[in-house]
């Protein structure tokens, strides 16, 4: 029943369930057919949708050659980063070998089998992968094993040490998504999809990234702090605790909560150039693959935001509200007004007591001159009362089938990937 009462709650959630449901999913994620693939690329395929929850559908999404390409290329970027987060590997083995791992997309035999971390497969059979990478145009490989190396670096830089300054936190999440973002901004300009400007402009791209990692850092202290991992910057949590992990403790809540909202005003930063990024992109299935995740993160953001449930358990945004962005985000003008919806959100939810509640509001106000809808919004957000009626009676008719969506929905919708 407290199912049924949340989309009471959100009858647009049981309109655009079912709507995605019944068909609405191809327009944004339309699945590749494994008939249509040599061999080395089924596989390939195959490990992208038993390795990735969020991305697999959306990339699965991209016309033609560039859809090969960004699966390639998030299978490279997995098996370097089951490296690194394999805690069995000691140091001495595992620096060089991120150090190394660019190389090895050239070594046609290369492989690991010594891993014990759930995602494995994409070392064991890296011949596979690393054939299939040798076959990309060298456009492709050389964007690829560029951001490889790059990466590959960085995280070996951060193995022993903390995210101590704000300026650390940016530079880490640079390593690990930021120099996705422009990896990715390369590979689309690459395609000629996209204008060249979109692979030169590497600083709305690594914002991008920022903006999606410092998010899924934000909404994973506990899970972080119970797995023993620690991003928050020392320089913004040091001054609410003595220790990352006394916010987590009851007594201090309210620290923890002006923490959180710090580090949330923080991400909101990334926002304007998110917003210039997205309006430069001409291809669907590059606005698709784009703004997605980014309408998801600031729908995290504004449901993190001064909640103390992110010290507690897990924050996540409703099923139906997922897909209802998936299927809204597909223009620009769609996802400034999304933009500006959440970013209202968490205006209303300003303390006025809170230490960064002046920043808060400062780019609140940046966000909503650059978003504000040129239209009204009516049509997203309100209901007759005839609809309200028929979704109520529709929601009572259905919850219990609705509940056992299919699984790739409700993993992607679910997932929190970079």
């Amino acid at each position: 029943m407290e199912l049924l009462k949340k989309w009471l709650g959100h009858p647009e959630d049981i309109y655009n369930l079912l709507r995605f449901k019944m068909g609405g999913y191809r327009a944004v994620m339309p699945r590749v057919d494994p008939d249509s693939l040599g061999c080395g690329l089924r596989t390939c395929f195959r490990y992208l949708n038993q390795t990735s929850r969020s991305f697999a559908a959306v990339i699965q999404a991209l016309d033609g050659e560039l859809r090969h390409a960004v699966c390639i290329f998030y299978l490279v970027l997995r098996a370097l980063d089951t490296i690194e987060d394999d805690m069995t590997i000691s140091l001495d083995v595992k620096v060089p070998m991120l150090h190394e791992f660019h190389s090895y997309l050239y070594q046609p035999e290369w492989k690991y089998m010594e891993s014990k971390e759930k995602d494995r497969q994409v070392l064991e059979d890296f011949p596979t992968i690393s054939m299939e990478f040798r076959n990309l145009s060298k456009v492709y490989r050389d964007v690829i094993s560029d951001i490889c190396h790059k990466m590959g670096v960085g995280m070996a830089e951060f193995l022993e040490k903390k995210v101590d300054s704000q300026h650390e936190w940016d530079k880490y999440c640079h390593y690990v998504a930021g120099l996705v973002g422009i990896g990715l901004s390369r590979l689309f300009s690459a395609s000629e999809l996209e204008d060249a400007v979109v692979g030169q402009d590497t600083e709305l791209a690594n914002s991008m990234g920022l903006f999606l990692q410092k998010t899924n850092i934000i909404r994973d202290y506990l899970e972080d702090q119970m797995e023993g991992r620690e991003f928050w910057p020392r320089e913004v949590w040091s001054r609410y605790a003595k220790k990352l992990s006394d916010l987590a403790k009851p007594e201090n809540i309210d620290m923890a909560v002006q923490c959180l909202n710090e580090l949330i005003t923080n991400a909101l930063h990334h926002v304007p150039d998110v917003l210039t990024y997205l309006s430069r992109l001409k291809n669907q299935t590059v606005f698709n693959f784009c703004a997605i995740p980014q309408v998801m993160a600031i729908a995290t953001l504004a449901a993190c935001y001064n909640n103390k449930q992110v010290f507690r358990g897990v924050v996540k945004i409703r099923k139906g509200q997922a897909v209802t962005l998936m299927m809204d985000a597909t223009n620009i003008q769609a996802v400034k007004a999304i933009m500006y919806q959440y970013v209202e959100e968490i205006d209303q939810k300003i303390p006025s007591t809170d230490p960064s509640s002046n920043k808060t509001q400062q780019i609140i106000a940046s966000i909503r001159a650059i978003s504000l809808p040129s239209s009204p919004m009516a049509s997203r957000h309100h209901y007759s009362p005839i609809y309200l009626s028929c979704a109520m009676l529709l929601a009572a008719l259905s919850w219990q089938y609705l509940s056992t969506i299919s699984k790739a929905t409700e993993d992607y919708v679910q997932g929190g990937e970079n």
